[in-house]
């Protein structure tokens, strides 16, 4: 049997349609709403508000190694989410529930009462978590260990 046959015959048994050709599937925020993955930023989110609150505390308690130990897990969580999710999303995430917070606890009481000690940590603090959060958020690509080609080592 020639090649020509062959194709012939197999062109035979696929199956003939009217219908258009499929568009492919959109991703990134042109993709459907996942319920699972909203619900991974969500809980992201709710991390960054307690890491916000629980650095904001410890910081103003134990100067400065209150502040290195704020930062370390603002800095885990933001990466963290970034790896968890593959997205800049998930590093944004929990730096929004991060930012509401800390904002929130900027204002004080009507009493005059402050949650954050001095100036000097305060800013440390703010700043350094924001850097950290915008370097995880608009980081290149994360490295996918199964498609490396290069030689471990190397």
């Amino acid at each position: 049997m020639s090649s020509r046959q062959q194709r012939q015959r197999a062109a035979s048994r696929a199956p003939r349609t009217n219908a258009p050709p499929r568009a492919p599937e959109p991703t990134g925020l042109a993709a459907r709403p996942n319920s699972a993955r909203i619900a991974v930023y969500t809980g992201l989110a709710v991390l960054g508000a307690a890491v916000g609150v629980a650095g904001t505390l410890v910081q103003a308690a134990l100067f400065p190694g209150g502040l290195i130990l704020a930062l370390v897990a603002s800095a885990g969580l933001f990466y963290g989410g970034r790896v968890l999710t593959g997205t800049q999303l998930g590093a944004l995430a929990p730096a929004v529930g991060w930012f509401v917070v800390v904002v929130l606890l900027l204002g004080g009481r009507s009493e005059g009462d402050y949650v954050f000690g001095d100036e000097i940590g305060l800013a440390l603090f703010m700043l350094g978590s924001m850097a950290v959060a915008v370097m995880c958020a608009t980081m290149a690509r994360l490295p996918d260990p199964a498609n490396d080609s290069r030689p471990p080592g190397a």
